[in-house]
């Protein structure tokens, strides 16, 4: 079988205890590789509570970890279960194993947690160097982890330099070094600054709906459309209701409708509070989710969000005006992501702590009178992530396979000795009977 057809597989780990940024990615990563190259299979490993949400393509399948769920000083516990911490790391730890020893792999790739969360892949990682197992290791990264001081501080108190070193190929960065060099701004050694390489920012697919068609689904005509998203939702209630709150202290009408999405993660209680705000604002629809978030970006002339990596990345994609409002706790990733990227003139970014509903509605107002205002020069930010991952994962699968060949070579070399050996005794036994025949 030649390396082109050979079948291949792959685990993809996501822990995902927050939001729905992880999976998403993950997910749209793994529908890249499976695209790219027919005989390859993915099972993705997630913690994700709205993994069965998602569309999941063939040549790609589950397995649902129990839910880990994030407090806002960092600190994780179980989501569901009545479980504490300790058992319930214990039971995704087993899980994880024997998925990644039965499914045999050919590359795992792990999601921003060498380790995984609270050391979960551990056994899993020293099971397979113990038995010699063939399967590359990756680490994907996005652009910005946290602050450097504090991502300087956790990855040295959790060894992860030394995890890079002993287990993993490479290291996957989806970002762009000339917004963040993760290199320098969190002083990686060597071990782990010579695995490093810079993909690029990801680039989302376009909405399965256009923009007229979603206008027209909505009811919205000719008017200015904003959109506000706080992605998943889980902490996404402070930014609802400010802008809900500025819109209705309105005094004189504007030629503006708006969409809002509150994300499936927002608690009840919120959302109810967000629907009675919006029913005194009667140019707002609001919806508690949608599957097709780029249509709506896409319909919409300023969207309104939260800084996470994937819905900074549908912004850049469809070159969209914005204004974020990045979470700054427990990390400051966000935050980091969106002063970067306001200095380069991709987007607007307020802090939370300086939000007012009057500072929102006076910042919504300067960003719509700019719609057709076109700028001096837009920077030019690398958008080639998805191609580049995929292409970095199947360069090490191939490489592998490449380096058994000789010994494979070597074995069909013999065998065909053999067989000529065989061929020429029985030719010569033809000859001489008292030939004798090599048994092979």
């Amino acid at each position: 079988m030649t390396i082109e057809n050979k079948k291949k597989k792959i685990v993809v780990y996501s822990h995902d205890t927050f939001g729905l940024g992880n999976i998403s990615r993950m997910l749209a990563i793994a529908k890249s590789l499976v695209e790219s190259d027919p005989n390859t299979s993915v099972l993705i490993l997630s913690g994700s509570p709205m993994l069965h949400a998602f569309r999941i393509p063939p040549q790609i399948d589950y397995i649902k970890l129990p839910c880990l769920t994030r407090t806002m000083v960092g600190d994780y516990e179980a989501k569901f279960l009545d479980l504490g911490l300790g058992q319930l790391l214990r039971l995704r730890s087993n899980i994880i194993q024997s998925s990644i020893i039965d499914f045999d792999p050919d590359l795992i790739l792990v999601d921003k947690k060498p380790f995984g969360v609270g050391d979960e892949l551990s056994n899993a990682l020293e099971e397979l160097q113990r038995i010699g197992h063939r399967a590359k290791r990756v680490l994907l990264l996005r652009d910005i982890l946290d602050s450097p001081e504090s991502t300087i501080r956790v990855w040295q108190k959790n060894a992860y330099h030394q995890a890079i070193q002993k287990f993993y190929d490479q290291v996957l960065v989806v970002g762009a070094p000339d917004v963040f060099d993760l290199r320098k701004e969190y002083q990686f050694p060597s071990e782990s600054h010579d695995k490093v390489r810079f993909c690029g920012y990801i680039a989302r697919e376009a909405g399965r709906s256009s923009r007229a068609q979603l206008r027209q689904h909505y009811g919205f005509g000719d008017e200015h459309l904003v959109l506000v998203t706080p992605g998943g939702g889980e902490d996404g209630y402070q930014l609802l209701k400010c802008y809900l709150q500025g819109l209705r202290l309105q005094t004189q009408p504007v030629n503006t409708r708006t969409l809002v999405i509150c994300g499936p993660e927002m608690i009840g209680s919120q959302r109810d509070h967000i629907q009675a705000l919006v029913e005194g604002c009667p140019s707002v629809v609001l919806q508690t989710f949608t599957d097709d978030m780029m249509a709506c970006m896409d319909a919409a002339d300023l969207v309104i969000s939260m800084g996470g990596y994937n819905t900074v990345c549908e912004l850049l994609t469809l070159r969209k005006r914005a204004i974020v409002v990045p979470r700054v706790m427990p990390v400051q990733e966000q935050w980091i992501r969106a002063e970067r990227m306001d200095k380069l003139g991709l987007l607007r970014a307020i802090h939370p702590e300086t939000i007012t509903p009057a500072v929102l509605m006076e910042t919504v107002q300067q960003e719509l009178a700019k719609l057709n205002v076109q700028p001096r020069q837009h920077y030019q930010i690398n958008l080639n992530g998805l191609s580049v991952v995929c292409d970095s994962i199947n360069q090490l699968m191939d490489a592998s396979q490449t380096a058994m060949m000789p010994v494979a070579n070597k074995q069909l070399s013999t065998r065909r000795v053999k067989q000529q050996q065989s061929k020429a005794s029985y030719r010569m036994r033809g000859k001489d009977h008292e030939c004798r025949i090599q048994t092979i």
